[in-house]
């Protein structure tokens, strides 16, 4: 959630460092010129390797990084790049359980952070939906809740980042009652997610299916053009919100 912004992002062509050039960093760097970014640095595990490419130099000019690497770098970066003053988005999963530690890190060094499990704006209507649902399920213990998720062979984590956060969306409304999730990964899935409520009598099922990561990458750019030029630690449910608002 926001603590502190400042003036909202010009509608300059901004510069990017892109930490990550797996699928969804070439995906960022193709897209980024057509919506008015110019991605002026790319930094690889080879060119990054133990944070060396993270330096005061190579980020000078930089208005926003955006971080689609792995769990296990994800914390270094996110400390380095705040060091040398520059704004973040992180899409890399698998370090939510320290999130206070990282919103301590991004408010010491006066910068902006944007994070999520998942940047895709359908998505982000879609955990909307699951609260709304599980409020209305919530009632009837004769239906149970359950979530499946299926992404390519190639993702690492499991249970997926967007399906963790499907949980904590509806947990609350579940209270002392588990809900079961099932990972699949196979072939080139770029990601479906469901919540079931499953009884005796029916099933009624939420789904979102991603096409391709065309949403993922429009959502991460929609968020470094809001990021640039605030302070503050937000999650990407928060720029919507405050959008919309």
């Amino acid at each position: 959630m926001a603590e502190t912004a400042s003036a909202p992002a010009t509608s300059r062509a901004l510069n990017l460092a892109l930490l990550g050039h797996g699928k969804m960093g070439k995906a960022i760097a193709q897209l980024a010129p057509q919506r008015g970014f110019a991605v002026r640095l790319i930094l690889t595990s080879e060119s990054n390797r133990s944070g060396a490419g993270i330096s005061p130099e190579n980020f000078k000019g930089v208005d926003v990084c955006l971080d689609f690497t792995n769990p296990a770098a994800v914390l270094d970066n996110i400390s380095r790049v705040a060091a040398v003053g520059c704004n973040l988005v992180v899409g890399t999963t698998g370090w939510h359980d320290r999130v206070e530690e990282v919103r301590k890190t991004v408010e010491q060094c006066g910068v902006g952070m944007v994070y999520a499990a998942n940047f895709s704006i359908g998505v982000q209507l879609f955990y909307r939906l699951a609260r709304s649902a599980a409020e209305l399920f919530a009632g009837f213990t004769s239906y149970e809740p359950y979530i499946t998720e299926t992404h390519h062979r190639a993702k690492k984590d499991a249970p997926s980042g967007t399906a963790l956060e499907l949980i904590r969306q509806v947990q609350a409304c579940f209270s002392g009652r588990e809900i079961p999730v099932a990972s699949v990964r196979a072939g080139y899935v770029p990601g479906t997610h469901e919540l079931g409520f499953d009884s005796e009598a029916d099933t009624l099922l939420l789904r979102h299916t991603a096409r391709s990561r065309r949403g993922f990458v429009e959502g991460a750019l929609y968020a470094a053009r809001w990021v640039a030029g605030r302070k503050g630690f937000f999650n990407f449910a928060d720029v919507l919100e405050s959008v919309r608002a």
